[in-house]
């Protein structure tokens, strides 16, 4: 699927009868919900020795990727535009790719 087909079908099921503000703020708490799920896994899985769960890592990406998706339709910017524009973002910090130094003194 493509990064715009997914943008049309996630916000497919965004709660219209919020206003503007109230979305972003849905959408910005439920980032850092769904971040903190994801977080929390990975570090019971780094530091308690738990199993690594792929599938519950996915279910919490796909997570989200719908906040993220459903935040940008409603400020009207495509994924595909964010997808770009941190692509050359990364390409301009790193153009050979990944470089500690670089990361260092950037």
């Amino acid at each position: 699927m493509d990064i715009l087909r997914y943008q049309e079908k996630a916000t497919r099921t965004l709660n219209l009868s919020l206003t503007e503000k109230q979305v972003m703020t849905n959408m910005c708490m439920g980032l850092a919900g769904e971040s903190g799920e994801l977080i929390d896994h990975v570090k019971k899985h780094v530091f308690h020795k738990h199993d690594l769960d792929r599938e519950y890592v996915k279910a919490e990406l796909g997570d989200i990727m719908w906040y993220v998706a459903c935040l940008a339709d409603t400020l009207e910017i495509s994924l595909d535009d964010v997808c770009i524009s941190n692509i050359k973002k990364l390409e301009s910090r790193y153009p050979e790719g990944f470089d500690v130094e670089k990361s260092i003194n950037r």
